[in-house]
């Protein structure tokens, strides 16, 4: 059962909201989807992130593989 706005808690929905909605993440998930399933796109994405020194939504919610992957379902 969802517990915030929909998502698990505010973790999910706040990684949603960045990845949904801002235009380069979007765009990098929706490159990294194109490439493989679901859960390896949540893996490459947070590499990336990762790469740039990006652990964190600017709201503070931690970036990880469930949250991202969650985050990506119909990209």
């Amino acid at each position: 059962m969802a517990k915030y706005n929909g998502h698990k808690n505010w973790n999910h929905w706040n990684v949603s909201l960045w990845v949904n909605n801002d235009e380069g993440l979007y765009s990098e998930a929706k490159r990294c989807a194109a490439l493989t399933n679901r859960k390896k796109a949540a893996e490459n994405f947070l590499e990336s992130l990762r790469s740039m020194g990006i652990t964190h939504t600017p709201d503070g919610a931690p970036y990880s593989k469930t949250t991202i992957r969650a985050a990506m379902v119909g990209i």
